[in-house]
């Protein structure tokens, strides 16, 4: 999937560098923003997984870097809790700007901390979900409690978190005792959706337990059974941004296409050249499909070729075609597949005489059966394959009726 990389300046002046990720048809039907954990940064391989995971449910996902993190700019220091609830903020206030408001926020461990502040200080955020977020924003400092006492006297130290070394201050350390995210949850009065799992050793699952029991309906607890604090294994991060996005389709239900119109036609496709390189959208009355061309001829990869898409029908009617012929017969066919490439073939290499040489326009179909078939059987289903509607329109002459509809 392709992202777009953006640039957010937030209250400081610092950089924050940023990852937009959209639905395959490029058309979010809502926009959600990611805070990752305390010292991480936006391309973990779970912040990575969940984003994309969100945009199969019609997101437009935002992942950025907290200030001083990843490659956004800043220092550490200045990374304290207030500052990443400020970075959420600002880019909550860009995307606004630029692309449309933000609904939800998602947030993983102090995140997800940050997500419910942010979200108690913004209107257009309708929603929250947290993932092995702590109940109190202190719960971090026991991560650095061994140099806490050395500030006093050197104000500026060097801690080690997590094998990595960070220089901390006052400032950041004293933040955490700032906010009181319990009561921040009891006032909050939207939505709120916590994952947490029972084993994690980083933040216990009380802490989710706390912020449950602060939380008024409507609100949500789902167990994320023996996932480590940053699931680091990709089928929890992957679960839990299903999970996330099944659960928000209740409170952000999906949004029609209105965008293109058959207008009594079985299908329609659209392409804006002045935004698009070769990316078309396709609207049937019930079905959005999008056809793009590889980034090797210019395009941006973002779905089937149309001669893909032609292999596609061809491959759809031969295994129905196949599986009804099959049924009908009471044969055992259990599984069926169609492999399709279609390329230009010169007439002597295939062997068939025309008027001049040239090159011609091939298909190869090649089938695997699965089930209890004689070769009889299969001799039979291969002769059905070639008998199927698509395969007899491609085979047969075609006669074209092209009109222009006037605006």
């Amino acid at each position: 999937m392709k992202n777009t990389k953006l640039n957010i300046i937030n209250k400081k002046g610092h950089k924050l560098q940023a990852y937009l990720e959209l639905p395959a048809n490029q058309k979010p039907n809502y926009y959600v923003i990611f805070a990752h954990c305390f010292t991480c940064s936006s391309t973990l391989g779970a912040v990575k997984n969940i984003s994309r995971s969100l945009t199969q449910h019609g997101f437009g996902v935002l992942r950025f870097d907290f200030t001083g993190l990843g490659r956004s700019e800043g220092e550490f220091s200045e990374s304290h809790f207030s500052a990443n609830v400020d970075d959420l903020i600002s880019v909550n206030d860009y995307m606004t700007e630029h692309y449309d408001a933000p609904c939800l926020l998602v947030g993983h461990s102090l995140g997800g901390a940050a997500a419910i502040v942010a979200a108690s200080k913004l209107n257009n955020i309708k929603a929250v979900a947290t993932i092995g977020a702590p109940s109190s924003v202190s719960h971090v400092k026991h991560l650095f409690s061994h140099g806490i006492e050395n500030i006093k006297t050197a104000g500026d130290i060097e801690v080690n978190i997590g094998g990595r070394p960070f220089k901390i201050n006052q400032e950041f350390v004293s933040d955490f005792d700032k906010t009181n995210l319990p009561e921040i949850t009891k006032n909050l009065r939207k939505p709120i959706l916590i994952l947490h799992s029972p084993i994690d050793t980083i933040v216990g699952v009380n802490n989710a337990q706390e912020l449950y029991l602060s939380a008024h309906h409507p609100k949500s607890f789902i167990s994320l059974d023996d996932a480590d604090h940053l699931l680091s294994n990709s089928k929890d991060s992957i679960y839990a941004g299903n999970l996330i996005g099944t659960w928000s389709e209740h409170y952000f239900p999906k949004q029609e296409n209105k965008m293109l119109e058959t207008n009594g036609e079985q299908l329609v496709g659209h392409l804006n050249l002045i935004e698009n390189n070769f990316t078309t959208n396709i609207q049937s009355k019930n079905h959005t499909l999008i056809a793009d061309e590889p980034a090797s001829v210019g395009g941006d990869n973002f779905g089937p070729s149309p001669y893909e898409y032609l292999n596609a029908a061809l491959i759809a009617c031969t295994a129905m075609t196949l599986k009804m012929y099959a049924e009908r017969k009471k044969w055992d066919l259990q599984e069926v597949f169609v492999y399709v490439t279609h390329s230009r073939k010169h007439s002597d290499d295939l062997g068939i005489e025309t008027e001049k040489p040239t090159y011609l326009d091939h298909i190869s179909k090649k089938l695997k059966f699965v089930g209890n078939l004689d070769e009889k059987q299969q001799k039979r289903l291969a002769e059905i394959a070639s008998k199927c509607p698509v395969h007899k329109t491609l085979a047969s002459e075609v006669i074209f009726d092209t009109s222009i509809i006037e605006h």
